[in-house]
């Protein structure tokens, strides 16, 4: 053990040495004779034409005076939300590590007990009235907090209160208090609808906590569906990085105006990959005015149930190359029923707009002001018809109530792929798929079952979707039942009595 602690000393005491006599020679002025040393201060990196420098320090600048600017606007959102949870009856002994887990019979009879879980977002300064500052950001970054603090740029902090929240659209708006004399920067919301892919835009947020950050990148994409998290709005797409933390921060473009709220990202790993995604922020303006007034966002119902149709489906409706939305399902009593729209109708205009498909007429009608009419064009059996629907206010009771969705089942062609899932070798059986068939729907009440075949409504054969949609429409039958083939039998159900 001694010879080796001698060993390295004399290594150390020779790399002290050696390190001692470099530094002694980068101290000279002068080696080698006359040659002279050169510093790395002192020279240029890189020789870059001046034309070009130009150009680069004009983008740099543009990039540091858009942050300077916006960034004031963008804070972080601090939140706590208290959670309960059912504990175990046996959590509070000193020794429950020895007896076990408690076995199902005993679980749930324990207290409920209450903790608190805390987080951290982002979010945009989008208006200020007298001494009320409003902050946008997402509903899954604020909308369940109990306890809000809203730090600015400068150190500024504030206690923050939920103004409203919604799910829908993931958008949430909380509100402090400023003394009008302090320093408070609003934010200049762009126009979303120019927004172009390559366009250069910059995220700026608190992502995983390091508050008041900017990355650069382009906008990669627009009109991304959020269906994949259950939001229906589309989204603008972009590389520029967006991580945990940047959520309800501001998507800038090049003239320093919001373009976006970030919201999500499409991760393997939880981290960003380029693939960010930012609410358009023209689909959300209206929201703030609804939040202020109302402390809700007021959505328009149609009261169809809307179905994406493609291939097959749409060519078995004779509507190949016809874009819009296919209502599959009508609410009873909704606002489409009393205007005359049927299950069956393709939308394919709405107040003399073209419809490209579902997520759109979504967003189109959740817009529409309630009590207002909006006219609509569809395709029913091969004929354009305009139908004038005074819309409604939408609210969960209406829209979930699957007793009043008519036929309350999704109507599939009978395709050879499904025939051969369903082992139906007679050929001679015709008529559509039963599928997705609802609880408590009219469906559910006369006994229909997915597998089930209906080859017959009102005692009339149907033999494709088409034919299916248009017996069942209801403007002359108040009355309908149908012939169901199943497993080598066929019966008629009871007849169901539309409307009141």
């Amino acid at each position: 053990m001694k010879i080796w602690a001698k060993r390295i000393i004399g290594i150390a005491a020779a790399g002290a040495f050696a390190f001692a006599a470099i530094s002694m020679s980068c101290a000279k002025t002068k080696v080698s004779g006359t040659a002279d040393t050169a510093f790395a201060d002192t020279t240029p990196a890189v020789a870059i034409p001046a034309d070009s420098l130009r150009v680069i320090e004009a983008l740099q600048n543009s990039f540091r005076s858009i942050s300077a600017g916006v960034l004031p606007a963008v804070v972080e959102i601090d939140v706590t939300e208290k959670k309960e949870v059912k504990s175990s009856p046996f959590d509070d002994l000193p020794f429950r590590f020895f007896f076990g887990l408690p076995d199902e019979s005993e679980r749930g009879k324990g207290k409920t007990r209450e903790y608190e879980s805390k987080g951290l977002g982002s979010g945009v300064i989008v208006r200020r009235t007298g001494d009320t500052v409003y902050v946008l950001t997402n509903n899954h970054v604020a909308g369940s907090a109990t306890e809000i603090s809203v730090k600015l740029n400068d150190g500024q902090e504030f206690t923050g209160k939920l103004v409203g929240a919604d799910e829908r659209q993931d958008i949430a708006l909380v509100s402090f208090e400023a003394k009008k004399d302090s320093t408070i920067v609003v934010a200049t919301l762009g126009d979303s609808d120019k927004v172009q892919t390559g366009d250069i835009c910059l995220a700026m947020g608190a992502p995983l906590g390091y508050s008041q950050s900017v990355t650069q990148g382009i906008i990669s994409a627009t009109g991304r569906s959020g269906n994949q998290i259950g939001n229906m709005n589309d989204f603008i797409q972009t590389d520029a990085a967006i991580n945990q933390g940047n959520s309800g921060g501001a998507l800038v473009n090049i003239y320093g105006e919001v373009i976006g709220i970030n919201t999500w990202i499409a991760s393997q790993s939880g981290g960003s990959q380029g693939l960010g995604f930012a609410l358009p922020i023209n689909s959300v303006k209206k929201a703030i005015d609804d939040f202020i007034a109302n402390g809700k966002i007021t959505y328009g119902w149609l009261g169809v149930s809307l179905l994406d149709v493609t291939g097959e489906y749409k060519d078995s409706l004779g509507l190949k190359n016809q874009n819009g939305a296919f209502a599959s399902q009508v609410f009873i009593d909704s606002p489409a029923y009393k205007g005359g729209m049927q299950a069956g109708d393709f939308i394919i205009e709405l107040n003399g707009k073209k419809v490209k498909g579902q997520n759109e007429l979504v967003r189109e009608v959740g817009y529409l002001p309630a009590n207002e009419n909006a006219t609509f064009k569809v395709m029913r059996g091969g004929k354009e018809k305009t139908i004038v629907v005074k819309i409604e206010e939408r609210t969960k009771e209406v829209s979930t109530d699957n007793s009043k969705l008519w036929p309350g089942f999704i109507a599939t062609p009978l395709t050879d792929k499904a025939r051969e899932e369903l082992k139906l070798e007679d050929k001679k059986v015709k008529g559509v798929l039963v599928s997705n068939v609802l609880e408590k729907s009219p469906a559910a009440a006369l006994r229909l079952q997915n597998g089930d075949i209906v080859t017959a409504v009102n005692d009339k054969p149907v033999t494709n979707v088409a034919e299916f949609y248009d017996a069942l429409d209801l403007t002359n039958n108040k009355e309908i039942w149908f012939d169901i083939y199943n497993d080598g039998h066929t019966i008629t159900t009871g007849h169901y009595k539309v409307g009141k």
